[in-house]
Formats: structure tokens, C-alpha cells, sequence
């Protein structure tokens, strides 16, 4: 708590020497590092609810099922919201919301309690998505080098957030063994942090400056946009292919969890495992800018096929009963794939949707890849807590795994001849959603 006062501080005189867009610049990949996603929580998220909560395996994943839905029913409304008040004062808020879930989580007494957790953070993620990226984007200089220092600042913020994130992780498993709870209440704390972080960004454009228009308006406005970008080759399968991927990883987190429980190991080597895949996956966040610079329009394949692979692989480990040290290896190496892939992903699909775009059309791709993400999150979610009813955690992934490799080289060939191109190999109707410098 006193390194976070010391920030403040530090920040604060920043203040006296910088801009309103150069203080939020600075202040934003420390708040990421707080705030991107919940620190002591997803290692042991899976174990606490089945033994601590003692939920059935299946309806965790089922909970996890309803997020997306919640987030797909509140996004339209939350978007505006986001107009009317402001990015700075929508982040708090939604800072404030994640705080409630954690606390839900804590208090639980059964299933419908884990639901209005999933409500309550839905929330929180639905206003982060659109808002915290741009926010950063409205404060960086309108020059040709925009998209890259955007990427080099997100993706800084997204390393330190998985450095934190190993940290905590590995901390969560032991401190799980000492006590439950104790987890829960560290990411309770963190989540109060990341709150008081978000106080401290300046708002670039004013929310007074902007028209306020009515929901519904707003609501027939977006339908409208989505509509029209849908015609836009390039962000259709741009925004299908991040939508299922970002999917699968967040199915992911429950489901090695699983993996790691039907293999009988002990719960505090949880923290252990997930830390060092955590550290490895932040080496990979800071590096995106290399790892784009050297596969270029071919990064996403590289990113996606080993892992949706891996997922294959994992459950045939486990069907062919190898002895025990050589499959937990080979579940490993395969849970490396996947951290290294996820590193860079988040903030390479940002920076690609983002690309070229102009500011009045930016928050309703945003929007319109959230809404369609949260589509493909359920339905990834609802076939994993399906098979989770009537399988273990190996064959589910392993069914998972076949299902999205198909989808996603489907939509590989689909990209390769309309995602990737320069300014000017682009059609006259993908220019209008360009903005050329």
C-alpha cells in the first residue's frame, strides 16, 4: 500500500511538468498492470469454487458461460454510458463494480451468488474494454506513428500486468493451502487499488463536449455501425477471428485448471505452474512489436493454430496413459504454448482493429468486437460446461480443441487475401474506413 502512495506522489508532481495526454500516458501501463484483469484470482478461481464453494466443475464453467451474456445484453447501454459521463469517470465506476464481485465471490453461499458476481464484473469489463484503450489512444498524438505507440504502451502495461500477475499466482496456490479466503481478499485489495489508480486519469475529451444523445438512439445508431463495418472484409473476419480466439483463451483458464486437478496435482502447485507460464507470457506481451515486425500479416496464425493444436494434444496425453512425469511435461509444454500465444494477442488484435480508423468510428468497433467476442465467449463456454457434464477435463478440451482448429483455419484462409494489406491494396470501400495520414 505505501508503493502505491509513493506512485501517487510521484505522479502527482509529474503533473506539475506535463500535459493532461502525457500524464495519462504515463500513468496508463501502471494501472494496467493493477487493473487489466484480477491478480490472485484465476490460478485458484477453479478450486475455490468446487472446494471451498463446493460448486459442481460443470457449473463454474457455466457461470463463466453467463459473463459473455451479460456482457453482450449490457454493452449497448454501457456504451453509452461511456459517452455521456466520460472515459476517466467510466473507468472508475467500473473499477468500483469489480470490487463488488470479488466481494459476491467472497460471501457466496451458492450458485446464484457466483451468477450476480459474473453480473456485477461484466460490468466492470464491458466499460474497461471500450473505454481504458481508448482513453490511451485519445491521449497519443494524431501522427503516423500513433498505432505503434500505442502498442508499445499497452503492451508494456500488459507485461507488467503478467509479471504482477506471475507474482501473485505464485503466492495464490500456498497462500489457497493456508486458507481459501486469503486469495480473494489480496485480489479484493488490488481490485481497490486499481480504483484509486483510475481517479487519477485526466480526461482528454470531455464528455460535455459530445452530443448526449438518448439509449435508443444510441442503440439504432450502433446497430447501424455494425451493420455498415460488417460490409468491411478486412474488420469482419478481423473481429470473428479475435472474437473466437479471445474465446477459447478465456475458456482456457477454467479448463487447466481441470486438466491440473484430474492429474491429481496439489493445489498448491497451482500458483507455482501458472507463475512461471505467467512471467514467460509477459516476456511475450512486451515483445509483440518484434513478433508482429517478424510474421507481419501471418502473426495471428502463428499465434492461434499451436494453440487450438495444443488443446489436441493435451487430451491425447491424457487418453494414451503415458507415464505420469512424461504427460504432466507434455501438458507443460503445451500450457507454454498457449501463455506465449496469449502474451501478445490482447494488444495485437487491439492495435489491428484500431489501425487506420478514425476517431468518431473507433469506440463502435470497439463495441462491435466486444459485442461479437462475447457472443463466441458463451457459446465456447456452454460447450465446454456441456461436455464437462458428461467427460472429464482432458476430453473436453480435446473436442474443443478440434472444434476451434477447424474454425480457425476457416477463417485463416478466409483472412489471407483481405487482413494485412497496405493503405492503398485495399478496395475503395475498405478505404472509407481508413484514415489515411
Amino acid at each position: 500500500m505505501a508503493s502505491i502512495g509513493i506512485i501517487f506522489l510521484s505522479l502527482e508532481g509529474d503533473l506539475l511538468k506535463n500535459t493532461k495526454e502525457e500524464y495519462n500516458i504515463k500513468l496508463y501501463p501502471i494501472y494496467k498492470m493493477f487493473s487489466w484483469d484480477l491478480l490472485f484470482y484465476y490460478a485458484i478461481s477453479f478450486i475455490f469454487f468446487t472446494q471451498i464453494k463446493n460448486i459442481d466443475a460443470a457449473d463454474v464453467l457455466l457461470s463463466e458461460a453467463f459473463f459473455p451474456i451479460f456482457k453482450f445484453i449490457l454493452l449497448m447501454p454501457l456504451t453509452a454510458l461511456i459517452n455521456k459521463v466520460g472515459k476517466r469517470n467510466s473507468l472508475i465506476i467500473a473499477n468500483m463494480f469489480n470490487v463488488f464481485s470479488i466481494l459476491t465471490y467472497i460471501v457466496a453461499q451458492n450458485f446464484l451468488y457466483i451468477i450476480i458476481g459474473q453480473f456485477l464484473s461484466a460490468v466492470a469489463f464491458d466499460i474497461k474494454g471500450v473505454a481504458e484503450a481508448n482513453l490511451l489512444y485519445d491521449s497519443l498524438p494524431r501522427d503516423e506513428k500513433r498505432g505503434n505507440k500505442f502498442s508499445k504502451i499497452d503492451g508494456k502495461g500488459t507485461a507488467w500486468y503478467y509479471y504482477a500477475d506471475a507474482i501473485t499466482t505464485l503466492a495464490s496456490g500456498f497462500l489457497f493451502v493456508v486458507n481459501g479466503y486469503i486469495p480473494l481478499v489480496l485480489c479484493l485489495i488490488f481490485c481497490i487499488m486499481a480504483t484509486a489508480l483510475s481517479f487519477k486519469f485526466k480526461e482528454v475529451n470531455k464528455a460535455s463536449e459530445e452530443p448526449v444523445v438518448s439509449a435508443k438512439t444510441y442503440i439504432k445508431d450502433l446497430r447501424h455501425s455494425i451493420r455498415y463495418m460488417l460490409q468491411s472484409k478486412r474488420l469482419k473476419y478481423l473481429i470473428i477471428f479475435g472474437a473466437f480466439f479471445s474465446g477459447l483463451l478465456s475458456a482456457l483458464i477454467s479448463l487447466r485448471s481441470g486438466i491440473l486437478q484430474q492429474m491429481g496435482i496439489g493445489r498448491q502447485y497451482f500458483g507455482v505452474i501458472f507463475a512461471v507460464l505467467g512471467i514467460i507470457s509477459g516476456i511475450a506481451a512486451k515483445n509483440q512489436n518484434r513478433i508482429h515486425n517478424r510474421y507481419k500479416n501471418k502473426t495471428l496464425a502463428y499465434l492461434s493454430i499451436p494453440t487450438t493444436i495444443s488443446c489436441i494434444l493435451i487430451g491425447f496425453f491424457i487418453i494414451v496413459d503415458l507415464p505420469f512425469k512424461i504427460t504432466l511435461y507434455l501438458v507443460l509444454l503445451m500450457f507454454l504454448i498457449q501463455f506465449v500465444a496469449k502474451g501478445p494477442f490482447y494488444t495485437l488484435i487491439r492495435r489491428y482493429l484500431n489501425n487506420f480508423t478514425t476517431s468518431s468510428v473507433r469506440n463502435k468497433i470497439t463495441s462491435a468486437y466486444n459485442l461479437i467476442e462475447s457472443i463466441a465467449r458463451a457459446g465456447i463456454l456452454f460447450l465446454a460446461s456441456f461436455l464437462l457434464r458428461i467427460t472429464n477435463a482432458s476430453n473436453t478440451l480435446l473436442v474443443v480443441g478440434c472444434v476451434l482448429t477447424i474454425i480457425t483455419v476457416l477463417l485463416l484462409d478466409k483472412m489471407r487475401t483481405k487482413v494485412g494489406l497496405k493503405p492503398e491494396q485495399y478496395s475503395k470501400k475498405e478505404i472509407e474506413f481508413l484514415e489515411i495520414k
